[in-house]
């Protein structure tokens, strides 16, 4: 569930204080570090080889991360140095600094969950690839809460393949963005009285079963 009187900080942020370019195209995964296993890092190292002047922000839980993750990124063809990091902040802080970010880019086979749900309601789109476990299809889900199907892709070229398209055309990027902005407070995903009152009507059901002595089944509300 989304809580959508979340507070976003007032503090406008620049570029330049939070270590990125002024210029640049930036990508970013604020999700915990145990996330990025190789193939998505692969993957990321792929994207910033098309993409002239990409970067990519990355959470900083601990300084061993970021020096291992510098090390392949050199392995893989890319300046360690586009690699930027992001040391934890108070939330309303966090949620303000997504707007010095242009794409949120998602991990597979473990989604970002509240991250992707931080992101969205920050007003940054986020890319995802789907996949079979459910770990795997909550970003999917949350997309398409929100109205935003075209982010959410099926297989690892199609994801990268998206993700420079998304960086080297500003206007379809800016649809998107503008796309979200409209459906932010529209669109079922953060609309928590909806939550509320589905989620009470699905313990009503619930429990008329139970008295009913019936055995349990899927229930769909709403």
């Amino acid at each position: 569930m989304n809580d959508r009187k979340r507070l976003i900080s007032d503090r406008q942020f620049t570029r330049q204080e939070l270590y990125l370019p002024e210029d640049g195209f930036v990508f970013c995964c604020f999700n915990n570090n145990f996330k990025v296993l190789p193939a998505t890092f692969e993957g990321w190292m792929k994207i910033l080889k098309e993409v002239d002047r990409g970067v990519l922000w990355l959470l900083q839980d601990n300084l061993d991360v970021v020096n291992n993750l510098k090390k392949e990124a050199l392995l893989h063809g890319v300046e360690p140095n586009r690699l930027i990091f992001a040391e934890r902040m108070p939330l309303a802080e966090h949620l303000a600094r997504h707007r010095q970010a242009n794409l949120f880019l998602d991990t597979l086979p473990y989604n970002a969950h509240t991250t992707t749900s931080d992101a969205l309601w920050a007003g940054l789109p986020v890319l995802t690839l789907i996949g079979q476990s459910f770990p795997s299809r909550v970003a999917a889900s949350l997309l398409n809460a929100i109205g935003l199907p075209e982010l959410v892709t099926t297989t690892q070229k199609e994801y990268e393949t998206l993700a420079i398209q998304l960086a080297s055309d500003p206007n379809q990027l800016l649809a998107i963005k503008n796309k979200l902005a409209d459906n932010r407070l529209s669109a079922p995903l953060f609309n928590t009285p909806l939550f509320a009152k589905n989620l009470e009507a699905a313990y009503l059901k619930m429990y008329e079963r139970y008295q009913a002595d019936l055995e349990p089944e899927h229930l769909v509300i709403g």
